[in-house]
């Protein structure tokens, strides 16, 4: 078992087919969601859509699904398109997790990208955050340049 941090491959193509949208939300944009996976977990560029399969467990504000995702809309400076998303924390947790899945839930829960923790993260009845990078065109978590 493996998760390796990966832009999916379905996601380019649908990038390409005009399926996803990250306008903001109240501009008519879909809804991104970010689960939480334990290192038994298989996730990888080839991972096309949100699974339960080494999910983390139910815990503190924690459920199946994960956590619904703020994006900061797109921009583009320097020939960089980018976007990111705002801080999700999950409180009153107990949580070990190795990475994550970004999905989109208008498009059927299809796979955006995986994310690798490097190790697994900890938190005992506690806050557990994902921090996004800054939306900038060197750093932001979804970035396409030519």
């Amino acid at each position: 078992m493996a998760i390796t941090q990966a832009v999916a491959n379905s996601f380019k193509q649908q990038l390409l087919e005009a399926k996803q949208n990250f306008l903001t939300s109240g501009s008519g944009g879909n809804t991104f969601k970010l689960a939480l996976y334990s290192s038994s977990a298989t996730l990888n560029s080839a991972t096309t859509v949100y699974t339960t399969t080494n999910e983390v467990g139910d815990s503190g504000s924690y459920s199946a699904g994960g956590g619904t995702l703020v994006n900061s809309g797109t921009s583009i400076s320097a020939g960089v398109a980018r976007t990111t998303f705002a801080n999700l924390s999950f409180t009153s947790a107990t949580i070990t997790a190795r990475g994550a899945l970004i999905y989109n839930t208008n498009q059927s829960n299809a796979a955006v990208c995986v994310l690798d923790f490097g190790s697994d993260k900890t938190a005992t009845s506690g806050t557990f955050t994902i921090q996004f990078p800054a939306n900038t065109s060197t750093a932001s978590i979804l970035r396409i340049s030519g």
